[in-house]
């Protein structure tokens, strides 16, 4: 690259970074969302408690709060009364304060949630499929956002502060090893699923790959409370992934952080032949391939059945490459990140989940981890409806948490 070039690249770049201060408004949305993470972190909280875990006024936390109450974000408490003074009144989060909606379009399902401003799921719905029909799954959408503005009368739906949509990157993807006809997959070339979804509900929408939204409801409602930087893995008809580091999600260039499914389990022959991918032993086509191969059933009921007879030998089979598969993966990724853990979930049950686990940890000793720290493995929190709740979470958290892009803003 030439001097003049480079030069032309350093100053493109110091334009897109050159930072830029944040008026009053600013400072006063930032504060505001300050007090309503402390509370979501804490529970409720009286305002010189807020103060003190703020670092903020207490006369800016008593102007904060009260353009919050009147905003219907938070609710006050009953006043709790001490040994002296005025007793204190706790604030905490209004739940029908604000509302999102999680949106998963998976290989095989689909989910909705209505998440409250607490994060709690109001309502769900499910519907199952061989594969998603692009044109099937967004009239299906329509019709249940449909259904939740009902369900939450004309003052709720005014409340709903976007959607969040959770959906493979490539959904087309990997049809030989997923057994698809290749005409299904090309109707989703082409399709912009987060900006048909903004059409059809006229809200914002929010998207994210599936097992990074996933990733994101871990994060937000369970472990990413304690631990701090970790690999997370989500194990569905394909296994995949996100990356939390210093408590943030991490989602790359592409959007595809985190993206271990498709880690190689080992070194290409010299004559070119490519290794397999994590996906294609740690994933539950693999386990429900050696059903079928066995004479068994492979549906949704022979996964509650995965841990008994006829299913169990073959389970067990499964198992044990996938745990050795997965504890492979934990190896590179703390090589290359220094994680302090690794989180594992997924659409089965809690018994095959921590069948799972003990396999991956009686795999760890397989794997030479001198001059490698390992990190802690773990049970993911939330289950089957990660991806959906995590997609919920994603424009809650988008409107209402800390935004340190307030005080370091880029230029367009």
């Amino acid at each position: 690259m030439s001097v003049g070039a480079l030069q032309q690249e350093g100053a493109a770049a110091s334009a897109r970074l050159k930072p830029r201060g944040s008026s009053q408004g600013g400072l006063r949305q930032y504060n505001e969302r300050v007090v309503l993470h402390a509370i979501r972190l804490h529970g409720a909280l009286p305002g010189a408690e807020l103060a003190r875990l703020t670092g903020l006024t207490a006369q800016t936390v008593s102007q904060i709060s009260k353009r919050l109450l009147e905003e219907g974000l938070l609710f006050k408490g009953m006043p709790v009364r001490g040994k002296v003074g005025q007793p204190s009144v706790p604030l905490g989060l209004r739940p029908d304060g604000a509302f999102a909606v999680g949106v998963h379009v998976g290989r095989r399902r689909l989910d909705m949630v209505l998440v409250d401003f607490v994060g709690t799921v109001r309502e769900r719905w499910s519907l199952e499929h061989d594969f998603p029909d692009p044109r099937a799954v967004l009239a299906e959408i329509g019709q249940r956002l449909q259904a939740i503005r009902q369900y939450l009368g004309a003052a709720g739906s005014e409340r709903i502060t976007a959607v969040g949509v959770a959906a493979p990157l490539s959904m087309g993807g990997w049809t030989s090893l997923l057994g698809i006809d290749p005409a299904q997959a090309a109707r989703w070339h082409g399709v912009d699923l987060r900006a048909e979804v903004q059409r059809c509900s006229g809200l914002p929408v929010h998207a994210l790959k599936d097992t990074a939204a996933a990733c994101v409801s871990e994060l937000v409602a369970g472990r990413g409370h304690s631990v701090r930087s970790f690999l997370y893995l989500f194990v569905d008809t394909l296994i995949g992934g996100g990356l939390v580091l210093d408590s943030r999600l991490r989602t790359g260039l592409h959007g595809n952080a985190g993206a271990v499914g498709s880690l190689p389990l080992g070194l290409a022959d010299a004559e070119g032949g490519c290794p397999p991918q994590l996906l294609s032993a740690a994933s539950l086509l693999a386990l429900e391939r050696r059903w079928r191969e066995a004479g068994l059933p492979a549906d949704a009921a022979a996964l509650a059945q995965a841990l008994q007879p006829p299913w169990r030998p073959h389970t067990e089979a499964w198992l044990a490459q996938a745990g050795r598969a997965i504890a492979m993966a934990m190896s590179a990724a703390a090589c290359l990140l220094d994680l302090e853990g690794v989180i594992i979930d997924g659409v089965f049950g809690r018994e095959l989940l921590q069948a799972l686990l003990d396999a991956v940890r009686r795999a760890q000793a397989l794997y030479d981890w001198e001059g490698v720290a390992a990190p802690q493995l773990l049970m993911g929190s939330i289950g089957a409806e990660a991806r959906a709740i995590g997609g919920a979470l994603l424009p809650l958290y988008a409107a209402f948490a800390p935004d340190r892009d307030l005080f370091l803003k880029t230029e367009g």
